[in-house]
């Protein structure tokens, strides 16, 4: 599996629908999408997904106003695909690429099986087989592993390394019939990943057990960023802090130890509905030219902002509002999915 600061086929989203996500706050999401798509298209195609034809024209428009520019537009795709909710991350197709295609795909798209995170929510049938459609549209294979597996859950570094969290991969509520061994089995074989790092808890508010990436993510073949709360009253201080000494404990298959940065932790993002929000600067998506991060109206949004530019030389850094956003219990990393180009074959 490639590292996400690998280069991009294309950016995959889903176009927000459903009411239940963002209740109550639907109306002030599209708008939030459409600065995200014109962020992505400065660098690289956007293959947007809407629910029905009805949604076509009025997403390409809202789209085409936030772009401005056509030749950027020129990069924007609007397809119907049906989907339950717009969490592509985690229903969209993984990609993985053949170090030495031979006569076989040198690409092949992996369609896991999704349950809604433990079958916490409604209906998710449509997410569940969003990447055979896809693969039936550009016709990419697609391949079913047969286990329940969510892309926010996995962070990979391109050459064989994977940080994932105990807390989401070993609940129940995804594979009950497998232990960490088959599990890691399950990984290695599918996604080329020979080196495993589990992290323990996730951060407060997120409903997906435990995402890896609102927790830390490789910015490097050898270097990890990873969030941590300075307050030690904060629910959040213990588990992020317990999560930074794995890390720097942990050491890749020729024993030499990653190199470790931090982000804060942005001040507390709460709702009436659902209390704490899973709200973390790591929920950041590398594009070709750009690294898209969400901000918070807080301090700590230009001390983030500073340590990404400092860790991604050569990529603008850009920030997406996105209080809106997590109230959804997610932000832009969940909300993406890239496509990674092909090897040369």
């Amino acid at each position: 599996m490639p590292a996400e600061w690998e280069k991009h086929l294309a950016t995959y989203l889903v176009w927000p629908h459903n009411p239940d996500t963002w209740p109550g706050r639907l109306a002030a999401i599209p708008p939030v999408f459409a600065r995200m798509a014109a962020a992505f298209a400065a660098s690289e195609p956007v293959r947007i997904l809407v629910k029905d034809e009805s949604a076509v024209e009025p997403v390409r428009a809202i789209v085409r106003e936030r772009i401005g520019d056509p030749a950027k537009m020129a990069r924007v795709e609007i397809l119907v695909v049906p989907t339950n909710d717009s969490w592509v991350r985690d229903h969209g197709p993984i990609f993985v690429n053949r170090i030495a295609p031979g006569d076989g795909p040198a690409q092949i798209a992996l369609d896991w099986r999704f349950n809604s995170w433990g079958e916490k929510y409604g209906a998710y049938d449509l997410d569940d087989v969003a990447p055979t459609r896809l693969g039936e549209r550009y016709g990419f294979e697609v391949i079913e592993p047969g286990i329940v597996l969510e892309g926010g859950s996995i962070e990979v570094n391109g050459t064989g390394a994977m940080l994932t969290t105990e807390s989401c991969l070993l609940n129940p509520n995804r594979n009950p019939a497998l232990g960490r061994a088959e599990i890691e089995e399950y990984l290695r074989v599918y996604l080329g990943v020979e080196e495993i790092f589990w992290l323990g808890d996730g951060i407060a508010g997120d409903d997906t057990d435990g995402h890896v990436d609102d927790i830390a993510r490789f910015v490097a073949e050898d270097t990890i960023v990873t969030v941590v709360e300075e307050d030690p009253l904060d629910v959040n201080y213990k588990p992020l802090r317990e999560n930074l000494k794995r890390l720097r404990a942990i050491r890749d298959h020729r024993g030499r130890a990653f190199k470790i940065e931090t982000l804060p932790m942005p001040r507390a993002v709460e709702s009436s509905e659902d209390g704490r929000l899973p709200a973390s600067y790591a929920n950041f998506y590398i594009t070709n030219g750009a690294v898209v991060m969400p901000t918070f109206d807080c301090p700590a949004d230009d001390v983030a902002r500073a340590t990404l530019a400092r860790l991604f030389p050569g990529r603008d850094v850009i920030g997406i509002h996105a209080t809106d956003l997590v109230l959804g219990l997610g932000a832009v990393h969940c909300l993406t999915q890239q496509h990674p180009a092909p090897p040369a074959r």
